[in-house]
Parts: C-alpha cells; sequence; structure tokens
C-alpha cells in the first residue's frame, strides 16, 4: 500500500522527534487514526495516547510540553472534537507551552456548504494559535505545514495548529513538492536556543545590580533550567529570591534565602522582600500583580527575558536583556562585585526561617475533620527525590505554593496564565508517559476531580500497567466546596458563601478508583495522613488519595488590605452559613501567625 497524507504526516511529526499523540477518533481523523494504526509496522516509535475528552488531549499536549521541554502534539476530530481543545490550548499559551493541535475537517468540496460538523476552523483557532494556523488542501502542503506548525511552536514557545480535511488525509503522500515556481520546500532542523545579550548590556546590568545594597530576585518559568546560574547570582549578590508559581522549581525551597511562592498564593518573606528591596532582578517571568512588587520608584530593576515583548511590562525596568535566562546569568556573573555587608542577606534569612515556622504551626492547627494544610505539609518531606508535581487551580494551589518545600530535581507545574480548573490530572498523565520512571504526585481540589479528574483516572485505569514504574499519587481535597470562590466571595466581594453555586455534591473519590482496579484510600482524621502518604507514594499501582478536609480554614494572603478585611467581616456580618467555623479557623490561623508553636486557650 502506498504512503496516504497521513502516513507521511507521522512520518515527518517523527522526524521532527514526536514520540507521543495525545488524542480522541473521530470521522473526521479516520485517515490519521488508520495511518497511527500502521505507524508500528511503518518503523515509527510512536504512541497514540486516548484521552476521555478532547480538553484534556490538550492539557496533556501542554503538560508534555512542560516536563519535557519538547513540543506536545493533540489531535482532534472535525467541529465538536477541534472545539474542545481550545482550552487546554489556551492553557498552552498562556503558560508558553510549544504545542501543535492537529485537527480534521470536513471534504474539501462541502466546504462552504453548510455541511454537517463545518466549523470555521481557521477562525476558530485564529487567536489560540495566531502564531501559525492553516489547512491544507493539496498533499504537497503538507510537508511544510508541519515543518512550519513545529518550528514556530518550538521557537515562539506557543500554540500551532494544522487543519486537515478528511478526504486529503486518504490522498496518496507528496513527499518532495515539484521543483517549480510556487512551491515551499522546507526542511527540519533543531538549533539550541543559546541567546546572550551584548557586552556592553551585561555591564550596563552589573553597574545597577552592584550599586544596589537590598537586592530582589524573583525567577519564573523561563529560569527553570538556570538553577546553577540563579543560585550562583544571588550569593554573588547577597539577594533573596522569590518565585513565581510556574517557577517554584527554579531554585530549591531548602536554601535558607529563598522565600518561596510571590503573589496572592504567596509568602510573607516573599512580599517584605518586595516590600523592602532597592534593586529588582527579575529573570524569566512574566508575573502579572504589580501590587505585589515594589513601589513605582522605590528599586532599580534589572530584567532578562528570551521574548522581548515581556521586558517592562509589569514594572518600569531600568534596563531590559533579551537573552535566555542560563546564558545571560552566566554572562552576567563574572561582572558582579561580591557584596561586603550581609545584613540583608541575614534579614531575608531571618524572615524567611520565621515563615517556615508559621506555616508549620498553621497546618498542625485543629480543623473539622482535617486542616487543608496539613495535608501537604505532611507531604512535603515524604517527596520522593526526582518526583513531579503537578496541582489544580482552586485552594488546593494556595497549599501548594506555600507549603512544599521543592528540592533540587524535583519538577512541577499547575495552570498559570489561565489559571483553569481541570489539568492535573492530565498534566500528571503526561508526566508518566514523557516520564514513565518517576514518581507523579497530583494534588487536587474536588471541583477540579468532579470536572474533569474522574474521566482521567479512568485513563490511569487504561495504561498505567504499561509504565516502568507505575507510581503515581492523586490526592484530593474533599471539602464539598469550591473553596476558592467561596474565599473570594468573602474576601474581595463581601459576599457571604453562596450555597447554590458553591456546594458540591458528594462524590466516593477512593471507592470509585477502586472500581476501576486502583488503590483507594480515604482519610477522616489527622492522624491518620502521615501513613496515608507513605502507603501512597510507595505503592505500585496508581493510588486515589480522598481527604475530608475542612472548607473554612481560610487562605490567608501574605498581607491582608483593608478592603479585604472589610469585604471579610461584611461577608460575615451578612449571615455567612458558616460564619461560625470560619471565625474560629481565622482566629486560629492569626494566633499560629503571631505566636507559632506557642499554646493559645482551646477555641
Amino acid at each position: 500500500m502506498a504512503d496516504t497524507v497521513s502516513d507521511f504526516l507521522l512520518k515527518r511529526l517523527h522526524a521532527w522527534g514526536v514520540r507521543h499523540i495525545y488524542g480522541y477518533p473521530g470521522d473526521g481523523i479516520n485517515g490519521i487514526m488508520g495511518a497511527l494504526g500502521r505507524a508500528q509496522d511503518n518503523g515509527l516509535d510512536l504512541t497514540f495516547v486516548q484521552s476521555r475528552h478532547e480538553e484534556l488531549s490538550a492539557f496533556m499536549a501542554c503538560g508534555h510540553a512542560k516536563f519535557t521541554g519538547e513540543v506536545g502534539v493533540c489531535l482532534a476530530t472535525s467541529g465538536p472534537g477541534a472545539i474542545h481543545l481550545l482550552n487546554g490550548l489556551y492553557d498552552a499559551k498562556l503558560d508558553h507551552q510549544p504545542v501543535v493541535a492537529i485537527v480534521g475537517q470536513q471534504a474539501r468540496a462541502a466546504l462552504g456548504g453548510d455541511y454537517q460538523q463545518e466549523v470555521d476552523l481557521l477562525s476558530l483557532f485564529k487567536d489560540v494559535a495566531h502564531e501559525f494556523v492553516h489547512m491544507a488542501t493539496t498533499p504537497e502542503q503538507v510537508r511544510h505545514l508541519v515543518d512550519r506548525a513545529i518550528r514556530i511552536a518550538r521557537d515562539q514557545r506557543t500554540v500551532t495548529c494544522i487543519i486537515l480535511p478528511n478526504d486529503l488525509q486518504d490522498l496518496d503522500a507528496v513527499e518532495a513538492p515539484p521543483h517549480k515556481h510556487g512551491t515551499v520546500h522546507s526542511g527540519i532542523d533543531k538549533p539550541a536556543m543559546h541567546v546572550a545579550p551584548p557586552d556592553e548590556e551585561l555591564r550596563k546590568a552589573a553597574e545597577i545590580l552592584n550599586a544596589g545594597e537590598k537586592v530582589a530576585m524573583l525567577v519564573g518559568a523561563g529560569a527553570l533550567h538556570a538553577t546553577d546560574e540563579i543560585i550562583a547570582v544571588a550569593e554573588r549578590l547577597g539577594a533573596g529570591v522569590a518565585k513565581a508559581l510556574l517557577g517554584k522549581a527554579a531554585v530549591p525551597d531548602d536554601l535558607p534565602y529563598v522565600t518561596g511562592s510571590i503573589g496572592l498564593l504567596g509568602t510573607k518573606p516573599s512580599w517584605e522582600l518586595m516590600k523592602d528591596c532597592d534593586t529588582l532582578l527579575m529573570v524569566g517571568s512574566s508575573f502579572p500583580y504589580s501590587e505585589f512588587l515594589p513601589q513605582e520608584g522605590q528599586a532599580r530593576g534589572v530584567q532578562i527575558d528570551i521574548d522581548g515583548r515581556k521586558l517592562n511590562l509589569r514594572y518600569p525596568m531600568e534596563l531590559g536583556l533579551v537573552g535566555d535566562a542560563r546564558e545571560t546569568l552566566r554572562a552576567l556573573l563574572p561582572l558582579l562585585v561580591p557584596r561586603q555587608s550581609d545584613r540583608w542577606r541575614k534579614t531575608v534569612e531571618k524572615n524567611t526561617k520565621q515563615w517556615w515556622e508559621i506555616l508549620e504551626a498553621r497546618a498542625m492547627s485543629e480543623a473539622d475533620p482535617v486542616n487543608p494544610q496539613r495535608v501537604f505539609w505532611e507531604l512535603s518531606p515524604r517527596l520522593p527525590e526526582d518526583c513531579i508535581i503537578t496541582c489544580d487551580s482552586g485552594s488546593a494551589a494556595n497549599w501548594y505554593a506555600r507549603d512544599l518545600k521543592f528540592r533540587r530535581g524535583m519538577m512541577g507545574s499547575l495552570s498559570g496564565g489561565l489559571a483553569t480548573m481541570g489539568p492535573a490530572v492530565p498534566y500528571a498523565i503526561a508526566a508518566k508517559f514523557a516520564h514513565p520512571d518517576r514518581p507523579v504526585v497530583a494534588l487536587v481540589g474536588d471541583g477540579a476531580m468532579q470536572m474533569n479528574g474522574i474521566n482521567g483516572l479512568i485513563t490511569i485505569a487504561k495504561y498505567w500497567r504499561e509504565w516502568r514504574n507505575p507510581r503515581l499519587a492523586i490526592m484530593v481535597l474533599n471539602n464539598g466546596d469550591l473553596n476558592q470562590v467561596t474565599w473570594e466571595q468573602r474576601a474581595m466581594q463581601g459576599d457571604p458563601k453562596y450555597e447554590a453555586s458553591q456546594v458540591l455534591p458528594n462524590f466516593p473519590y477512593a471507592a470509585f478508583a477502586r472500581m476501576l482496579g486502583l488503590e483507594g484510600i480515604r482519610v477522616e482524621r489527622p492522624e491518620e495522613l502521615a501513613s496515608a502518604w507513605d502507603t501512597a507514594l510507595r505503592s505500585n499501582t496508581p493510588v486515589l488519595l480522598e481527604v475530608l478536609t475542612d472548607p473554612n480554614v481560610p487562605p490567608l494572603p501574605p498581607h491582608i488590605t483593608r478592603e479585604q478585611a472589610m469585604a471579610y467581616l461584611s461577608a460575615l456580618w451578612n449571615r455567612d452559613p458558616d460564619s461560625l467555623a470560619v471565625v474560629k479557623n481565622s482566629a486560629r490561623q492569626w494566633w499560629d501567625s503571631v505566636a507559632p508553636g506557642k499554646e493559645r486557650k482551646r477555641s
């Protein structure tokens, strides 16, 4: 049988290094699915991973990109299948991940005829894949469409899209277009991204940084590969280091001058670091919340980013450097002068040490039945050395950001820019396919679990026996509440909890996992947590750890504004249904913040 366009498509993807395609079948991509069935016979080491929904396919492709640095590929049929990809693709776009979406379309002759499942896909994907979205109309196009889609996704760290009408998929392949006018002859290349600014700009940056006495660093996802360089620069400058949420794994949390996450989900020492610094060095981050950065004019600033469009976007920097984080910091380091005084560094380290004591006290504070902070605090020292951690949006992200101490070699991510619910479990699945030998932990709220995670469990049950190391733990915070939104209603809007929108239906998460042939553990008392985590992290079968947690433990921000305090009091005054429990837990958390480790009178 002669190669079809679909066979050639897969061969070209394989030549670019693609080994996993995450998707869901449909008649709009039958030709591609047939080629996937022949891929092994054609000598291709290519795995198709079937999700339960196309949104999960796109999340998996995004997670694959996050945990490998490679291009993630997702596949969907025409019409509704293509539409379902969008949320996961926007997650990739806003977190600057290279993802290629391949989608089917109705036959070319039918287009414009109001045919079944005919959707204007070029318009639909025009925003999410704005750097490159094109539809193939002849076999000769396919080579350069694949080449450009992957190259642009890699170079721009963004989403691209190829649309393939279903009748085109079964035509005879054309591997090389004719050598004549009007044809495009593309090729495969994988250039290394080693970009550093010119020496003159590096010297200017060094002058600014050397003049500072209280230097703060903020590192993000663009610095994940520059751990050694960040540490070296921080040591040279005597700087404290705060981390944007997507940069949590950029530097280990066991370094005494690493203040942890920044922002609403961040830490008090990160807040103090930014409030008191006189110089800011931002590396590989487009952290969006200016209220958590220094006051305008307070600090001189230097920013490093591979994308010049991100410079001077969040704080008026004195100098912006376009370059790769690792290469730029390496070039900058010899120009930096070691600090003579360690007063600033000692202040940062003191604040950070006190903060970890506060977090421990808060985590061990009583709750009804289990304090959600304790779930993460008990996990932190038990994290396997080379684990990959995924987290969902919601209150789980608060405790992920604050209570987990990342050590060198760990990876972790969540939905940063889009902050969508639902990616933690598909991220975890992609992590297991990308790194089958590494243990993976997914941290999920019950809202996100009901939205996407339950379906993700079915996918895990389908594939886990194929993984060389099947260790995968999924923890669900079962509090029966869409908790993050409940607290936002209280603290930002001044409204009491609206039970019609916030209360979730009960679901037996651990029992459902056992129905699927996985392991299920249900924890109802805090003293059960330690042994439950030990069991989950050692198990050779994927585990669903369901923990009944208290929805009324407040995720206190690092700095409470007057407006937030007044809104909070207004919500309680307006007969919040959980006001008594909220007041008790708030009092406990406040006490543990001002007097960690000291006993208080029983509430």
